[in-house]
């Protein structure tokens, strides 16, 4: 395994950095306050398409597609650095660059399952930047953490030309956005199926279809979002849509859905290592900074451990990451499986534990909204949850150890 990086991630790096320096890290207060003064807290404010235009001037646009038809023909392995800088400013970096959840996960869905017609409709647009989407998994009356689970109906009509969506979805990321224009569905064709794995499949549903109402913002530790596009709670309502944008097959949604997590999962990862880099900048510009009890914050042993231990963590995380990457681009996902798994439980646990010391060297300004980190640990703890939970994955992870000894 040679984690080195090539001249081409190199030189992406560089000019990744260079925008992150000179256009993204300027706008987080812009952004602020320009959302102040909108007339609706989820309409975006107009610097994102400032960063947006300038990002794709630079070339630095859907960096996130391992393939070259789509995007920029990057490996993981040479995706993974660059996912790390965009970390440093999770709410409008990855938006500027085109590489934000959930659409990444929908255009790769969409560029694997659908049919070209429906690649026209709406993975075209979403790699243009034109629209956003977002994936409706998740329901508040079970445990979705068992996909199994999913009880919205997909049901065929009577004449057989169209499909009928009835259910409740909630944390739906992306769908406050006015610009969220489809969602991709997860609900059940065969609820009565022999294998349970094979009852689901997905659908898209256009935003203005009739019966189609996004109800409410799901606050996220008392956040809601707004440049990620918010949570939110969506109700299905008998929404008819056409039979042609079933995705795939019916009975497939299961096997799409563990499809589109995987590559999710890791893009997380990479992302959250980047808010430990900023967290662990943050420490030391304060622990330098700021005096008490008659000497600098950097001279108490206490602080030094915490900023030592973040150090020891990250390259711990980096290395983990960086493996799974190179696993994914020779293997393939499936057989990153265990990695994949293993980083999705290490590095949002230890990157809240980062990031909560580097709130209690801040004090009242750790939790205030004068600096990034409260956000960032809400952000980093809900990772804990999204894409499956952590308890989730370390019973498959146990299964698949336990099995070679058996």
């Amino acid at each position: 395994m040679d984690f080195a990086f090539d001249a081409r991630t190199e030189e992406l790096r560089e000019r990744l950095s260079a925008f992150m320096e000179e256009y993204v890290y300027p706008a987080e207060p812009v952004a602020a306050e320009q959302r102040a003064r909108l007339a609706s807290p989820w309409d975006t404010p107009a610097v994102f398409g400032e960063l947006k235009a300038e990002a794709r001037r630079q070339g630095l646009w859907n960096l996130f597609f391992p393939g070259g038809e789509y995007g920029a023909g990057l490996t993981n392995l040479q995706y993974a650095p660059l996912a790390e800088i965009t970390g440093r400013s999770p709410h409008l970096a990855p938006m500027a660059t085109n590489c934000a959840a959930p659409d990444t996960g929908n255009m790769e869905l969409l560029a694997q399952f659908a049919s070209e017609e429906q690649k026209k409709q709406w993975l075209e647009p979403l790699l243009a930047g034109e629209i956003r989407s977002a994936f409706a998994m998740t329901e508040p009356e079970v445990a979705s953490s068992d996909a199994t689970n999913v009880e919205t109906r997909i049901e065929r009509s009577a004449q057989g030309d169209e499909y009928v969506v009835t259910g409740r979805k909630w944390y739906i990321s992306g769908a406050m956005n006015p610009d969220c224009k489809v969602f991709i569905v997860m609900g059940k064709t065969d609820p009565d199926g022999a294998d349970p794995r094979r009852q689901q499949s997905m659908i898209l549903v256009p935003r203005d279809t009739p019966g189609v109402e996004v109800r409410r913002a799901m606050r996220v530790y008392g956040y809601e979002d707004h440049d990620h596009g918010g949570h939110a709670e969506v109700v299905f309502d008998g929404a008819r849509v056409p039979a042609a944008n079933l995705i795939a097959e019916e009975g497939s949604g299961f096997a799409i859905a563990q499809a589109r997590l995987g590559p999710g999962r890791i893009h997380h990862c990479m992302r959250l290592i980047g808010m430990a880099e900023r967290a662990i900048e943050l420490m030391c510009r304060r622990a330098i900074g700021r005096t008490a009890f008659g000497k600098e914050l950097a001279a108490q042993g206490v602080v030094q451990n915490w900023i030592a231990d973040a150090r020891v963590t990250v390259e711990q995380l980096r290395l983990l990451v960086l493996k799974t990457a190179w696993l994914m681009d020779t293997v393939g996902n499936r057989g990153a499986h265990t990695e994949i798994q293993a980083i999705k439980i290490a590095t949002p646990r230890a990157v809240v534990r980062i990031l909560d010391d580097a709130v209690q060297l801040h004090g009242a300004g750790g939790v205030s909204q004068d600096f990034p980190l409260a956000e960032l640990w809400a952000a980093a703890r809900t990772l804990r949850l999204a894409d499956g939970p952590d308890e989730v994955h370390q019973r498959s992870l146990a299964h698949r150890e336990l099995k070679r000894y058996r």
